[in-house]
């Protein structure tokens, strides 16, 4: 198709919606998700004469969540489309989960004619200022011929570390206009490396360190990234802990893993964290939950590695920042390292190996309903190295990022930011238009799945092969297990279910349910390579939470021996 601008009849130029998705096409735009409104009919024309492939949701906020995991996936802002007033409210959360989250996204909502309306303040409400405070820039476009600087804006802000949400609004009437104003070109810059006396400072501070520690965060999750710090890691053998979005940047199989910050405190990686003398934090983003309080009278010094500089609040205060492209500076570390024998890694080996343990403890279990230690088992065995994960958020979200090993980085999307619930099923859509030949499976609990479930016709309807888990416990299991560690009593967090399997086939998917513990791997293996979209449904006790995560991790963690600074903790 044709895709260049075409002078229209008017002596004045190029219609402004026109111009505005040339402008998209200009930035790469390939997709955009999103529900049209009457506001962006003028838009949706230019969109469907266009090379752009528009993805029709179910609802806005599920858009807005497969455009921010688009971005997260590619490092490209995903697109999301929605209209004013109500369309631009559902997206809220999905915008805050991108920016939260630290993922690429430009949303565009209508608005009614700002020059001359007829009706009055019908569905009216002030769009750009509620997105404000939420985004990195939000902006109505007052004219056709401020579209080209702002789009380029917009995605420039997105793009740009740290990366993140922004938002334009254009009225009906400015889409209507007419302008001689052209897209401009993308420009794409190059990241700076870091500074080298930083650089040379951080090297002598890790050769001189006793106990260095690794503490791999959401900001490592990048392009380049993975390959430099795992590079790191077979040279110097420094052990290494990762944040829930830190998840499979060095692959988890690997000598020196000591595990996933699932918890606050209270886990074996804390107490290598607490053993440590200096704790070299990698791409570390204080909007992601803690692992851990580092710095401000604590007994280990931190470096701060990332792409922008550290923000200080009551949990992270690093003495040193080396700020630059991180794959750069590790590639310089690489190189400026040589291992010491001074080094004393004996303590997190056996914190390593204990973890190692524990995570193996009931993943045979055939307790039904199943036990989450087996559920997690069993995923591992069905995925493939390259397999992608996408999470909801529940209980499941934890014991996934403790006892699921990620072998590659993005392969298990969880967010530990906005921490959404029904994010899983329309970011596992996001995540098989990004890698069509992968297999992506969505983990739900019933209750965040309940919140998108509709975006099951959206898979259908895309023709999509992708599994869909849902850990049925009739609950909101995370807050229930809350409430039961603080002594309170059970109430106000349990509900009933559709039958998931006739509601997966009324959309035209394949509904399954697991009906013992040996059920679940054979059918993950089968609805994995049978194509298509399917639901399985299964049932999960969730016992275990208080026994394992609260009173089991407290009376054994750290009373491993601690080598040469003895005692325990």
């Amino acid at each position: 198709m044709d895709t260049t601008l075409a002078p229209s009849s008017r002596s004045e130029g190029f219609k402004a919606a026109d111009l505005f998705v040339k402008c998209l096409e200009a930035e790469g735009v390939e997709r955009i998700f999103g529900v049209p409104g009457e506001e962006n009919l003028d838009l949706l024309e230019a969109i469907r004469a266009s090379s752009i492939e528009l993805v029709l949701t179910r609802h806005e906020q599920a858009a807005a969540f497969m455009a921010a995991t688009f971005g997260r996936l590619t490092g490209k802002a995903g697109v999301v489309l929605a209209t004013l007033g109500p369309g631009a409210t559902n997206l809220i959360t999905g915008v805050a989960y991108a920016q939260l989250g630290g993922m690429p996204l430009v949303a565009i909502t209508g608005q009614k004619p700002i020059k001359k309306s007829k009706q009055g303040r019908f569905q009216i409400i002030d769009v750009v200022g509620t997105m404000r405070p939420i985004t990195k820039m939000a902006e109505q476009i007052p004219s056709a011929d401020k579209i080209p600087s702002l789009v380029r804006e917009a995605f420039k802000r997105a793009e740009e570390e740290r990366p993140g949400a922004t938002h334009l609004e254009l009225p009906e009437d400015i889409a209507r206009e007419f302008t001689e104003a052209m897209p401009l070109r993308k420009i794409h810059s190059r990241r700076a490396a870091p500074d080298p006396d930083a650089l040379m400072t951080a090297a002598e501070r890790i050769a001189t360190a006793r106990r260095p520690l690794l503490l791999i965060a959401a900001g490592a999750n990048r392009k380049r990234v993975s390959k430099s710090l795992t590079a790191f890691v077979e040279k110097t053998g420094i052990p290494f802990v990762s944040t829930q979005m830190g998840k499979g940047v060095v692959d988890e199989n690997r000598a020196g893993y000591l595990g996933t910050a699932a918890l606050t405190d209270g886990d074996y990686l804390h107490c290598a964290i607490e053993w440590a003398d200096l704790i070299i934090a990698v791409g570390h983003d204080v909007t992601e939950k803690p692992p851990a309080i580092m710095g401000h009278g604590g007994s280990a010094a931190v470096i701060h590695i990332n792409f922008t500089p550290a923000q200080i609040d009551d949990v992270y205060f690093p003495e040193l920042e080396v700020v630059g492209d991180i794959a750069r500076g590790f590639d310089a570390l690489t190189r400026l390292l040589v291992p010491s024998p001074d080094w004393d890694f004996s303590y997190f080996l056996q914190v390593g190996e204990e973890h190692a343990r524990h995570v193996l403890d009931r993943a045979q279990a055939e307790n039904y309903p199943l036990l989450p230690q087996r559920i997690v088992a069993d995923l591992r065995r069905a995925m493939p190295e390259d397999g992608i994960l996408a999470l909801d958020n529940g209980m499941y979200k934890l014991w996934i990022a403790r006892n699921y090993p990620a072998r590659r980085h993005n392969t298990v999307l969880l967010d530990n930011a906005l921490a959404s619930m029904g994010t899983g099923l329309p970011s596992a859509i996001a995540a098989k238009m990004v890698h069509p030949g992968r297999k992506v499976v969505s983990v739900c609990g019933d209750g965040g799945f309940m919140m998108n479930s509709q975006e099951m016709e959206t898979a259908v309807r895309l023709g999509m092969d992708l599994v869909v888990v849902i850990l049925r416990d009739d609950a909101y299991g995370m807050i229930r297990w809350k409430q039961e560690s603080m002594g309170l009593p059970d109430y106000g967090l349990t509900f009933t279910n559709p039958d998931f399997v006739l509601y997966a086939q009324s959309y035209g998917a394949r509904g399954h349910r697991v009906g013992n513990a040996d059920e679940l791997l054979p059918l993950l293996l089968g609805c994995l390579n049978a194509g298509g979209v399917h639901l399985i449904d299964v049932p999960v006790d969730y016992t275990e939470n208080v026994r394992v995560l609260t009173e089991e991790l407290q009376a054994k963690t750290c009373l491993l021996p601690r080598g040469d600074t003895g005692g325990s903790a």
